[in-house]
This record gives C-alpha cells, structure tokens and sequence, in this order.
C-alpha cells in the first residue's frame, strides 16, 4: 500500500513538472510556447499590453501568463514555474551572484527610484545623511538598494552610519511629518506624490540626478535553462515586450485603461496612469547592459555584493545579447498614437493633489512591501 501510494505521488508529481515544461524540453526542438511571469502590478504595462494588442502573437508565440506571487517570484523562475518576465534589475543582481541561473535580455523602463528629504529639514546634500534616520519599506526592497547606492557613491558607510527604519510605502510620507525620519527612499508614484504635497525634496532622483538618469531599473529576464533551449522564442519574447514598452511610452493613459479593464491589477484607470506617466518605457537593449554593470558596481561599492566578486564577470554572465534584438531594430519600430492616450502636466498634478499614498496599492515597484 505504502508502495502504491509513493508511486502514485511519484506519478502526479512527474505529470505536474511535464506539465510545467510542456513542449520545450524536447531535445533539439524549440518551442514557441512561452510562460510570462506577473505579479500583477502597474510597471507591468508591457507585459498585459503585449498581450492584448498581439506583440507576442505577432512574433509567433503562444504565450500564457502565470501570476506569481512576490514572496517567491525569484524561485518560480528559478525553479522553471515560468520562462519571461520583466522586473528590476538590482532585485536580481544578488541571487544571480549566489548563483540563479537567470539572464538579462533588455531594458524596460528608467527612473523610478528616489532619496528624498523633509522639505522642512536641515538636509541639503547626501552628505548631510551621515547619522541620519530613514525610512524604507523594508529592508532588500529597491528603494532600500538605490538608498545604498548613493550613500555608498557618496563615501558614507549605509551598515553603520544610517539608521534604518521600515514603514508601509503609503506611511512614509507621515513618518517624514512626524519627525520619526529624516529622510525616505521612494519609489514612484509614491516619490512624486510627496514632492506634489510639498512634504519633500530630492536628495536623489534616479530619474533625472547623473549617474543614475539613465540607467534602467526594470529588463527583461529569462530563465538561463530556458533561453539555452529556446534562444529563437527568447528573443522573439523580448522583441515583442520591448515593442510593448514603446507603445505604453507613447501611450501611458491607454496602456493604463487596458491594464484596468483587463483585470491584470486592482487599481482605478486615473491612478494607473498617474504611475505610468511618470516612468520612462523607453526601451533599449545597450541600456540594460549599461546599467546592469553600473548597479553590480555600486551595490559591490555599497557592500551589498561579495568583497571577492568581480563585477565586471558578474555583469557579463548575466546579459545575453539575443539575435534580432538590438537598438537599431528598436529604432525601426513603428509606434501607434492612440487617440486620448496621452495626458498633459496639468492633468498629472490635478492628480497627484487627489491620490493619497496609503490607497495606492499597485505603485510600481512597490510589491515587495504590500502587506
């Protein structure tokens, strides 16, 4: 009976993982099945638009998105739960150097990170953060690594000389207010939201502040195993996220609409929009290696990386350049304007004066911390 029932569980377990692999394990075949992991957040644009308005379909893939979440968005990958995905670079920088087997293909979006300070504060430089307090929400989280970055770049020790305190994403604007921080790291919308309210200034702005301005935060990634039997539809799921950023860029309140009404995250159309807006969807793939070298160089600086690692191996091994997919093919692509699918500065800030930080639950790059 014992025997029976290993073989059994066995059995179930052999059909699950043949099931998860479908086709593409087949030897010396590609497949033109693709696994696209989510999680279900605003950033993700390019993933539902892809989607929706065919880009996958027109690069001949057959494509299933499998959401994911958080908590073991890095293992599902690892462990070949789904083949593609966009996501930040420096959330993968670490596992890839503890050994993840995961490539970067090309970059999605710029800009969404800050270091910002009470408006009202005695902070006026990243020097004046020696000895400081900040909030984060939470320790690993992307603005957490940016906050590092710059403190590090800037010849100050974030192990010992900053005090690190953790607060939801929708609250830190309030422990700014009540003087339990001297300062935050943000992502948007959050970053922009308070700058609107008048509650901070930018220490730092990944968006716009040198060396960061234009250095990727989100690429493409594919599983190492993947891409090592499907080079073909790794890079023709590449293609069609890039071409998918280009349209969220030109478009932002029309991707936002689609990613809504698609039922792909919980959030109104006006909110979306605002997060899209003020992220860069302008795609590159000279960009991702640039900034993938520039992060690994920085969190090694930040002591966030091994002493030992060398990152110019590290920033190597992890970015593949795929055949069809290069800068000068970006620059071919057509981009379609759809009517109503832009907005203005004005609209932006009617908006911002609207949204309450604590009610925007699918900020982008904010899943690490939700509750």
């Amino acid at each position: 009976m014992r025997i029976n029932k290993f073989l059994l569980s066995a059995g179930l377990f052999a059909l699950l993982a043949a099931g998860c692999r479908e086709s593409s394990d087949t030897p010396g075949v590609e497949s033109n099945k693709v696994r696209v992991g989510y999680v279900g957040i605003t950033c993700e644009a390019p993933i539902f638009t892809a989607v929706e308005k065919g880009f996958f379909k027109e690069e001949g893939l057959d494509v299933s998105l499998v959401k994911c979440d958080w908590k073991n968005y890095k293992d599902v990958l690892a462990l070949g739960g789904y083949d593609v995905t966009h996501h930040l670079i420096m959330y993968f920088l670490k596992p890839i150097e503890q050994g993840l087997d995961v490539k970067f293909t090309g970059g999605i979006h710029r800009g969404c990170l800050r270091l910002q300070a009470s408006f009202n504060g005695k902070i006026r430089s990243i020097k004046d953060l020696r000895g400081k307090r900040i909030g984060v929400p939470g320790m690993g989280t992307p603005p957490f690594i940016f906050a590092n970055r710059v403190l590090g770049a800037n010849g100050i020790d974030p192990s010992k000389e900053i005090t690190w305190l953790v607060y939801p994403a929708g609250e830190l604007g309030l422990a700014l207010d009540k003087g339990e921080v001297d300062a935050v790291g943000t992502s948007e919308p959050i970053g922009s939201m308070l700058v609107a309210q008048g509650k901070v200034w930018n220490v730092a702005d990944q968006a716009v502040d040198m060396p960061y301005a234009d250095e990727y935060c989100r690429a493409v990634i594919t599983s190492g195993k993947f891409l090592a039997r499907n080079p073909k539809a790794t890079a023709a799921a590449t293609r069609a996220l890039l071409k998918a950023a280009k349209w969220v860029e030109t478009n932002p309140k029309a991707a936002a609409e689609l990613s809504v009404k698609g039922k792909y995250l919980a959030s109104t159309v006006d909110a979306n929009t605002v997060s899209i807006s003020h992220l860069r969807y302008v795609p590159s793939v000279s960009g991702a290696e640039v900034a993938v070298r520039a992060a690994a160089a920085e969190m090694k600086r930040a002591g966030m990386l091994k002493r030992t690692t060398d990152t110019e191996q590290l920033a190597n091994s992890s970015f593949v350049k795929l055949e069809g997919v290069t800068d000068e093919w970006l620059k071919s692509v057509p981009v379609q304007k759809v009517a109503g699918g832009q907005v203005t500065r004005q609209w932006l800030l009617v908006q911002y004066a609207k949204l309450d930080p604590r009610d925007v639950l699918c900020a982008p790059c904010f899943f690490e911390y939700r509750p």
